[in-house]
């Protein structure tokens, strides 16, 4: 199984971050490149279309407002991985908070490298997105 990680600290409260982030249908609100999500199975699963068309379909596993956390296993897309689960999770940071976007996996027809070095770089790029909604 490989695994992937990143975080970032952002100079809102964690309450402020979990408002945009929180919702499993609001990747759009904060996500540039994911313009569109559609919830079913009673907001259990989101179908997304990527910004190049391609389409991500996940199921909300946990979801724990109160520790403001969820995560999301990946029923359908185009990454050489399955049995991917990953956790999104807002601490408070001092005055801030720090988003942590992880997960696990396993490569399909890749290495460990490969596929941990494609998550960690969507993880980084979308937590960046997500840190440009709070300017200093």
């Amino acid at each position: 199984m490989a695994t992937a990680s990143a975080f970032i600290d952002i100079p809102a409260t964690a309450e402020q971050v979990w408002q945009l982030i929180g919702g499993f249908d609001s990747l759009p609100d904060w996500l540039p490149f994911i313009p569109q999500s559609e919830l079913s199975e009673g907001g259990r699963v989101r179908s997304l279309q990527t910004a190049d068309g391609a389409v991500v379909v996940e199921r909300l596993e946990t979801f724990d407002n109160a520790g403001k956390t969820y995560s999301y296993s990946i029923l359908q897309a185009p990454f050489p991985a399955t049995d991917y689960l990953a956790t999104i999770r807002v601490d408070a940071q001092g005055q801030g908070a720090r988003v942590t976007w992880s997960g696990r996996f396993t490569p399909v027809g890749v290495s460990n490298k490969e596929v941990e070095d494609l998550f960690a770089g969507i993880y980084q790029g979308g937590l960046e997105a997500l840190r440009a909604n709070y300017p200093a």
